[in-house]
């Protein structure tokens, strides 16, 4: 599950046996728990795991949710989500939920999980979304259905999305497309994919400062440059563009984000919205603003004639966000990807809420 145990009473946050929802800690960890669970009932079909035989429904049950539906793709039969209702116990040492900060409905997506029946599929996703393509996939069409019914349904307060790595990318762009409509989801993302340029990672603030600087100028100036030829199409009503009406359309919604530091598929969101609040100290703020509405790298691909993955809207296209960075060091990439690292009580965060202007 993720780098963990499919056992929850191996690997679960079982010190959380009373949920406070007003505590950040354990809003987090229960949505991460959720998103295990999907994993481990995927883990569980291949396995041919049914019935008491089961390691899935203690991830849920441990917090009163009910598994009310699985999410299957219907290229491969993988279960790939699922949506829970919140069954709160009645006992009396129960914390009430006085402001409304517990979720009743909760659609969750796993990631990439390394088994056999369900590998190639994933990672055939994992390509879409660097080619800016999951939008087309008809995963993500299951899964929009799916997020369109219940916020129908039940109303958009009362729907919570969360999902981990592939997972956290189909949670993402299932709640940019629900804030166009005017719905904010409340959502968590887990190490959610950001493919770019690993500045990231470089030590010297100098010098990565620089970078930044250097490519949100050329990133601006090309744009501004493919807007007056006609070339970069982001008026398009398809989902593909991203112009700036809609960047600010969706602005009002601002999800939560965990990256670690040390994972070099999602710690370029640190440095997304970092950059931009230093620029706008330095009074460039314009610069940052329009230059993080466009991805330098579709800019150059289109300004070169490339077709079909530029006109695309990249997804790690945020306005604004929550931002929480693990800081705790992990021996490895698979340390800081891992899921289960959110729900640790000792994790050292650092956290900001960054909202566009």
């Amino acid at each position: 599950m993720a780098g963990g145990s499919d056992n929850f009473s191996l690997s679960g946050p079982k010190h959380l046996n009373s949920i406070d929802w007003n505590n950040a800690h354990h809003r987090r960890s229960v949505a991460a728990s959720l998103v295990a669970g999907v994993y481990v009932l995927e883990a569980d079909r291949q396995a041919n795991r049914r019935d008491s035989q089961s390691l899935a429904p203690p991830w849920w049950e441990f917090f009163h949710f009910k598994l009310i539906r699985q999410l299957v793709d219907d290229a491969d039969h993988c279960i790939f989500g699922a949506i829970f209702e919140y069954k709160p116990p009645k006992y009396a040492n129960y914390r009430k939920d006085s402001t409304g900060r517990s979720p009743r409905y909760v659609i969750a997506f796993r990631g990439t999980l390394i088994k056999l029946d369900s590998f190639a599929r994933d990672l055939e996703l994992d390509i879409q979304i660097i080619r800016n393509g999951l939008h087309q996939t008809t995963r993500f069409g299951i899964a929009m259905k799916a997020v369109r019914d219940k916020v129908a349904e039940v109303g958009d307060s009362n729907v919570w999305l969360t999902g981990h790595s592939l997972g956290a990318a189909m949670a993402m762009l299932a709640g940019k497309t629900m804030a166009r409509t005017g719905k904010f989801l409340e959502a968590f993302l887990f190490n959610p994919p950001f493919f770019s340029a690993p500045i990231e990672r470089i030590k010297d603030k100098k010098v990565k400062h620089g970078l930044r600087f250097a490519g949100s100028v050329i990133t601006a100036g090309l744009a501004i440059a493919s807007a007056t030829k006609g070339k970069y199409n982001n008026a398009s009503n398809n989902g593909n563009g991203y112009e700036e009406n809609l960047f600010s359309v969706i602005s009002g919604w601002i999800p939560c984000l965990f990256v670690n530091q040390a994972d070099h598929i999602c710690s370029e969101y640190i440095g997304y919205f970092e950059h931009r609040k230093k620029m706008e100290e330095i009074g460039a703020g314009a610069i940052a603003r329009f230059a993080s509405q466009h991805s330098l790298g579709g800019l150059v691909m289109n300004m070169m004639g490339v077709q079909g993955v530029e006109t695309a809207e990249p997804l790690h296209l945020l306005p604004s966000a929550n931002l929480t960075v693990n800081l705790n060091p992990s021996k490895d990439f698979m340390g800081a990807h891992v899921l289960c690292q959110w729900w640790r009580p000792d994790l050292n965060l650092n956290c900001g809420v960054y909202k566009y202007k």
